[in-house]
């Protein structure tokens, strides 16, 4: 198995594994603690050290299994990263769902740490933008809370090129700290935010990206290409879009390209389209996610498949040849 690989988090000092593991749709979900505990523990093993978490994960179940498993494990605090995000809220109150506020983000950076039992978490995030308050005063906000030491730096999730560039003003204006990683959806069938929207951000900022949804929710494992498999979750109510997608004919016969590339290099759909988004010089990380132990185990050995991907390769993939 190829060594796994670290790449700078932006133009931050901070180093996170090239491939990561996240919390999302699994943990509290159709995982417990015994599962996510060998999930994480494989991820370890692979090299991986960033795991990725928000609060809205199963209402806050999510970080607290993660932090019961790191207390389980008892690994170093210095050797893994660990991050969370603040948005959606899980308190039914007007100031404490779908916002940004400054009372909502300084109360929910407490309640995050109690459940993860942790003194502070690496990366905390702005879940998604919020229209109803100014960007002046999330950005204080989340100054405060990387200045307490609750965070150690900050960014952003799903927000537009403009609301980044916004927030980074204001930063550089009064001297706070600024906004260091987004953590948009990249993979191959949604590409223009990372490689278009975001182009400038890159050098004039020094961004980092933590991507999700490499493999669009499953469809380019290549599951999908015979139809909907009874208990996918593009069966699940709440991934009805999935469905839709997968019967899209441009999808299709991009799914189609990673199938038939990944026979000729011996791997996995899902491998390829792993090592596909890491050959993204621009990713900082590319955050996995599975179901089980097993999985992680095969996700992660798509670090070996990013040096093969040669240009001639990559055209093909992305339909050039």
């Amino acid at each position: 198995m190829t060594d796994m690989t670290y790449r700078r988090l932006g133009r931050s000092g901070l180093k996170v594994s090239t491939l990561s593991y996240g919390s999302w749709v699994t943990f509290g979900g159709q995982q417990g603690l015994d599962a996510v505990t060998e999930s994480m523990a494989a991820a370890r093993d692979a090299g991986c050290n960033f795991f990725d978490n928000a609060e809205a994960y199963a209402g806050g179940e999510s970080e607290r299994l993660m932090g019961q498993a790191l207390q389980n494990f008892g690994w170093a605090r210095e050797t893994y990263v660990v991050s969370t995000k603040f948005f959606w809220g899980i308190v039914d109150d007007v100031n404490t769902k779908f916002t940004l506020n400054r009372k909502y983000l300084m109360q929910a950076i407490d309640r995050s740490l109690e459940r993860f039992q942790l003194d502070f978490v690496d990366l905390a995030y702005c879940h998604r933008a919020d229209p109803d308050t100014p960007i002046e005063e999330t950005v204080f906000a989340m100054h405060d809370i990387v200045s307490s030491g609750k965070a150690l730096y900050w960014g952003t999730s799903e927000w537009t090129a403009d609301e980044i560039r916004a927030a980074w003003g204001i930063a550089d204006k009064y001297g706070l700290h600024k906004p260091v990683m987004e953590q948009p959806e990249y993979n191959m069938l949604n590409r223009t935010k990372v490689e278009s929207e975001f182009a400038r951000l890159y050098e004039d900022i020094g961004l980092g990206t933590t991507i999700w949804s490499p493999l669009a929710g499953g469809l380019l494992t290549g599951k999908y290409l015979d139809g909907i498999p009874e208990g996918s979750r593009a069966t699940l109510p709440a991934h009805a879009s999935l469905s839709q997608r997968a019967q899209e004919e441009r999808a299709l016969a991009i799914i189609r390209r990673v199938v038939a590339v990944a026979g000729e290099l011996d791997c996995t759909p899902a491998q390829l389209a792993l090592a596909w988004c890491a050959a993204n010089p621009n990713v900082s990380t590319v955050i996995t996610g599975a179901s089980r132990p097993s999985q992680v185990v095969e996700n992660m050995e798509a670090i070996g498949i990013v040096d093969a991907l040669t240009p001639e390769l990559m055209a093909r993939l992305n339909g050039e040849d």
